[in-house]
């Protein structure tokens, strides 16, 4: 018998440059996804986050799952640079990753140069 409609979590099995962005969104792999995204390791995920939400720290908090194999976190604060609050950049820094926040569309493009250098990189982009 059928069970209906089963809801998942957005989730791209693995490691994919951003071939375009903006009007809400990204796209990568042959796909399009609306609202914000987390490039990590072990895939891309949605990110419940919109540009000029607080950057807490519950919000990166797969990030800091994957920590052991991250390096450099690259934060797309959307339109305009904001600073990572410091709460978040101590955490992130305990977790020996380096983060660095700029606008998304800088972060899009520093992130394709990373992903073909075979860095240890990982993203967190709000969509514009």
């Amino acid at each position: 018998m059928a069970k209906g409609i089963e809801m998942r979590e957005a989730h791209f099995p693995g490691r994919a440059p951003i071939d375009a962005y903006g009007n809400g969104g990204f796209r990568f792999a042959d796909m399009s996804h609306r609202g914000s995204v987390l490039l990590l390791p072990s895939g891309v995920y949605a990110w419940d986050v919109v540009e000029g939400d607080p950057l807490a720290i519950e919000k990166f908090r797969r990030v800091l799952d994957e920590a052991q194999e991250i390096e450099v976190l690259l934060v797309g604060t959307g339109r305009d640079i904001r600073p990572l609050p410091a709460d978040l950049k101590a955490t992130l820094k305990a977790a020996n990753i380096a983060s660095d926040p700029m606008s998304t569309g800088a972060a899009v493009r520093t992130y394709n140069v990373m992903l073909v250098e075979s860095r240890a990189v990982a993203a967190a982009l709000i969509a514009v």
